[in-house]
């Protein structure tokens, strides 16, 4: 089964498919207490090193993936992220594309992020395929949908989004309002 998201009134297919979750799973339909799948991506841009999102962690994992950061809505979303990431003690942030390592160094740069990772998912799409972002047809095949996913030091999913129009913005307080009642830090947008 796979489910259906919008670009600019496009209807798109994404491959939805969560064997790691429950064998019969075939929907984005993680529910709290998940847990979620370890993948790697390249991540260190000198040397094309890997990072890991997901599993286990020491820290709180806010994995935001974007459809590329060479996009006004990415790149304001990555912005935002880097700008709330900083306030979070005991949490790290990843934003995860299809980017070339090379061009998100380059926009990291430019824009000055420096409170979040970036990950690479362009070698073998893991990570777009195990979260089942990964859009399956359309303008955008090949690439991943806009979805945040918070997950716990137990490395349990504790907060997912799936913006169903790709060029829409996520709910920013709601991400970082689950992970900051994790890490246990004062959020002033959080309205709870």
């Amino acid at each position: 089964m796979a489910m259906f998201l919008v670009f600019k009134s496009d209807v798109l297919w994404t491959i939805l498919f969560f064997q790691w979750v429950m064998k019969e799973v075939y929907h984005f339909n993680l529910t709290q207490g998940n847990c979620m799948a370890t993948t790697k991506l390249k991540g260190n841009i000198k040397d094309l090193s890997d990072i890991k999102v997901g599993g286990k962690s020491d820290k709180v994992q806010v994995i935001v993936a974007v459809p590329s950061l060479d996009t006004p809505v990415c790149a304001a979303e990555t912005r935002r992220f880097n700008t709330e990431a900083a306030k979070i003690e005991g949490a790290s942030v990843t934003v995860v594309s299809m980017d070339l390592p090379f061009a998100m160094g380059r926009f990291c740069t430019t824009e000055g992020i420096n409170n979040l990772a970036v990950g690479s998912d362009f070698r073998d799409k893991s990570f777009a395929s195990s979260y089942g972002i990964l859009i399956k047809d359309g303008p955008l095949k090949g690439i991943s949908a806009r979805a945040i996913f918070v997950v716990n030091k137990s490395g349990k999913l504790v907060y997912k989004e799936l913006c169903e129009e790709i060029t829409a913005e996520p709910n920013y307080e709601a991400a970082l309002c689950a992970c900051a009642l994790l890490t246990h830090t004062r959020v002033t947008l959080c309205f709870l």
